[in-house]
């Protein structure tokens, strides 16, 4: 770093950071157990929150100068938020997290990396749907066509990085550009009378990549007794672009949504993506400082409930619910649990289905390592922390591992694909697996009506 640019990062640091809330730390150490980078790193206090948050304050302070060091310990946190349920002072890392790297990223000169990923991806890809249509459409061809098997017969594949070679292996079946755009914008309740009017943010990825998980929640929802509405000009909720450095960007983003379903009157707004509704639940205090959208995000931000908890709450637990008998263990997602304090709903859904076996693994709760790009950015951190999480699963004896949140299903099906345990063991998204187990239980009953009829 030059002189100018440290300078510019040392004055943004002064104009962006929240004082009072890095003066909140005492520095009294108990969110150092919880950390993965600190643990990972062998227990390197610069790589704990409590470490980087004294880097913060160094910097506001002007006691230390910005180097590379210092931008090193900011991008090597996962922004897992670990650290804020242990935290007896309440310390809103997340929050501090995001304005740290703001402040890097808006003031030092992009990588040539960093230019492409911003301006193609978060830029022009992210924000506009259509473009994230034809992006995956493009995926889709690939593995359509038959092109991915000759990359992969061909040993074109082996010119990328490991983690990016087992990342293409695991990706799901993208459905094809025609079934992306048509998509069902109002739905009434299945078998069961109206317990609930809710919309449904579909997300950028979700609605795309991951469609068919899509498919299953709304499904889900209307089995529960939900009537849903599916806005139209809802957008990405803007997490990446948050925990990129591009809180302006991201607050664009919020601003079209929070429009977006200000029309709905609904009585909540449902998720299914760990990463976007607890980024979306941030929109109050993205937009604290405006007073035409305050009180609008408000609004919105009380109404985010993730899909785990509205099916306990509409008593979908108490339905028929059966698989084949496997042991099945949970990942948490780490902004489900820590951003949304949603953990036990989760739980209690998979401890309902008959046939399945709940083995509780240890350390269910910490960081998978996926943390939306990060397995990217920081794929030998992320391969570490991951390498630790399937350990703990293997240990479970689990056939299945159920997440709820789309990075870290594919970072387990890649642990799964690093182990060579492809054969005998899966990741799913928890609503896939409730839909199996709910559509399961339903054929049974349907087949025993069938026979006993049959009999009389």
């Amino acid at each position: 770093m030059d002189t100018q640019e440290k300078q510019r990062i040392q004055t943004a640091f002064q104009e962006k950071m929240d004082y009072d809330e890095l003066m909140n730390c005492t520095r009294c150490g108990f969110c150092l157990p919880s950390c993965p980078t600190y643990v990972e790193t062998g227990r390197n206090e610069v790589h704990s929150p409590r470490g980087r948050i004294a880097l913060m304050k160094g910097l506001v302070d002007g006691v230390i100068e910005p180097s590379e060091e210092v931008k090193e310990s900011i991008d090597l946190c996962l922004g897992c938020r670990a650290c804020e349920p242990v935290c007896p002072s309440g310390v809103n890392f997340g929050r501090l997290l995001e304005q740290a790297r703001d402040a890097i990223y808006q003031s030092k000169k992009p990588t040539l990396p960093e230019k492409v990923m911003k301006g193609i991806f978060l830029k022009n890809i992210f924000p506009q749907q259509n473009r994230m249509i034809g992006l995956t459409g493009l995926l889709s061809f690939y593995q359509r066509s038959g092109a991915q098997k000759l990359a992969q017969a061909t040993g074109v594949m082996k010119l990328f990085p490991e983690t990016m070679r087992t990342m293409e292996k695991v990706l799901p079946t993208v459905p094809k550009r025609a079934e992306m755009k048509e998509r069902p914008r109002h739905l009434q309740p299945l078998h069961t009378t109206r317990k609930k009017k809710v919309a449904f943010f579909s997300g950028c990825l979700m609605d795309t990549m991951f469609m068919k998980t899509n498919d299953a929640t709304i499904k889900l929802l209307q089995y529960a007794g939900c009537e849903i509405v599916v806005p139209e000009t809802q957008a990405c909720c803007g997490a990446l672009h948050g925990h990129s450095g591009e809180l302006d960007q991201a607050r664009e983003m919020a601003k079209r949504n929070i429009a977006a379903f200000e029309e709905a009157e609904v009585d909540y707004i449902i998720t299914n993506a760990g990463g976007c509704g607890a980024f979306l639940v941030e929109y109050a205090h993205l937009l604290k400082n405006d007073p035409d959208w305050d009180e609008r995000a408000d609004r919105f931000c009380a109404k985010i409930k993730d899909i785990t908890r509205i099916l306990v709450e509409l008593d979908f637990h108490k339905q028929p619910l059966s698989l084949p008998e496997q042991i099945v263990t949970y990942q948490d997602s780490c902004h489900l649990k820590n951003g949304q304090k949603t953990f036990m709903e989760p739980r209690q859904l998979l401890e309902s289905i008959a046939g399945v076996k709940y083995v509780e693994m240890t350390d269910a709760s910490r960081c998978c390592g996926s943390a939306g790009i990060y397995n990217i950015v920081q794929s030998k951190m992320s391969m570490q922390i991951l390498d630790y999480k399937m350990e703990q699963a293997m240990n479970t004896n689990a056939k299945t591992i159920v997440t709820a949140n789309p990075g870290c299903l594919l970072q387990m099906k890649l642990g799964i694909e690093r182990e060579g345990l492809s054969q005998v063991m899966d990741a799913v998204h928890i609503v896939d697996f409730l839909l199996a187990a709910y559509e399961r239980a339903n054929d049974n009953k349907k087949a025993t009506k069938q026979v006993a009829a049959a009999q009389v």
